[in-house]
């Protein structure tokens, strides 16, 4: 078994070309530069727009990314679905690709099912998959799914799969709950994940393995500076920093707001594209976005400027 997953992972924005197709060279483009800033890649989070992303698609972006040189250890693929046989597919393919964890969320159209439900779920995947290089990172994001990952749950697939249960995302926003499960399981070796960066210096000081969050796509360098030095001199200023960014994003719809900012920085207006139901920022309020950025001097250092339409 590896040992648990730490660090600052983003949840991968995916680009789309005028057809709406994933745009690959766009993806590979921003994946590396995200690694090159020192975080990982959740690959297919909710801000990936992975619920309007087929598996065929899932599967070509992530060999298009292994293709292309990137590290399979710093890929964390999401890989739950409401078809069980899409998650096991998808588990399947991401550690035959040397993935050392995959995100995996409830299956979340039949709402308020039982936590015998859902362990059946995770468990059927486990079993299927039948791998001991499988990692799973539970994701637990109640206020999309209606299907909580409790702490109960929790106990019982780490009883029954102590090897590959390896972590947690909290996207619930609710420290009460981050904090049980760290205080709760972080001494067996589960790793917990906050997904806002507003909470990765009170979540490392008691043992959380980082954060999964939006905003680590716009501001990975700073989110991973954090992350290093959130206990030295420099931390206070380092946190205040990351979310003065975390802010602006967050009073915008988040998902079109980055990547119409993406799309300034690449000088690429086709970065601001979304898939239906989503629709892409107006440009009233792209204006109030930027200047907030300017505001506190925001940059995305380095970022590759594709210069396409």
């Amino acid at each position: 078994m590896s040992s648990p997953l730490r660090g600052v992972y983003a949840p991968v924005l995916t680009p789309f070309d005028q057809d709406m197709a994933p745009d690959v060279d766009r993806f590979i483009a921003h994946c590396r530069w995200v690694v090159d800033s020192g975080a990982g890649l959740a690959v297919f989070g909710t801000n990936s727009e992975a619920a309007s992303l087929s598996v065929d698609e899932r599967i070509g972006l992530t060999d298009a990314l292994l293709a292309a040189g990137i590290p399979a250890a710093r890929l964390m693929p999401g890989t739950g679905a409401c078809a069980l046989t899409d998650a096991v597919t998808l588990t399947r393919h991401a550690v035959a690709s040397g993935a050392p964890g995959v995100l995996m969320l409830p299956p979340f159209f039949f709402k308020n099912v039982s936590d015998d439900g859902v362990f059946a779920y995770y468990a059927e995947i486990i079993e299927r998959v039948g791998s001991d290089k499988l990692g799973i990172y539970l994701y637990h994001i109640p206020q999309f799914t209606q299907v909580p990952i409790t702490l109960s749950l929790i106990e019982r697939l780490l009883k029954r799969y102590p090897d590959t249960v390896r972590g947690a995302k909290d996207s619930s926003g609710d420290w009460n709950n981050s904090k049980a499960m760290i205080e709760g399981y972080a001494s067996e070796g589960f790793a917990v994940f906050p997904a806002s960066e507003s909470l990765l210096s009170k979540s490392l000081a008691i043992g959380g393995a980082g954060c999964i969050s939006a905003t680590i796509n716009m501001n990975p360098g700073g989110i991973r500076a954090l992350f290093d030095g959130w206990n030295t001199p420099q931390g206070e200023a380092l946190q205040a920093e990351a979310d003065a960014v975390r802010l602006i994003f967050q009073a915008a719809p988040m998902i079109p707001a980055m990547k119409r900012v993406v799309a300034e920085f690449a000088q690429d207006p086709g970065w601001s594209s979304v898939r239906p139901p989503l629709v892409a920022l107006d440009e009233a309020a792209a204006a109030v976005v930027l200047a907030a950025l300017r505001g506190v001097e925001f940059d995305m250092p380095a970022y590759p400027r594709t210069s396409r339409g």
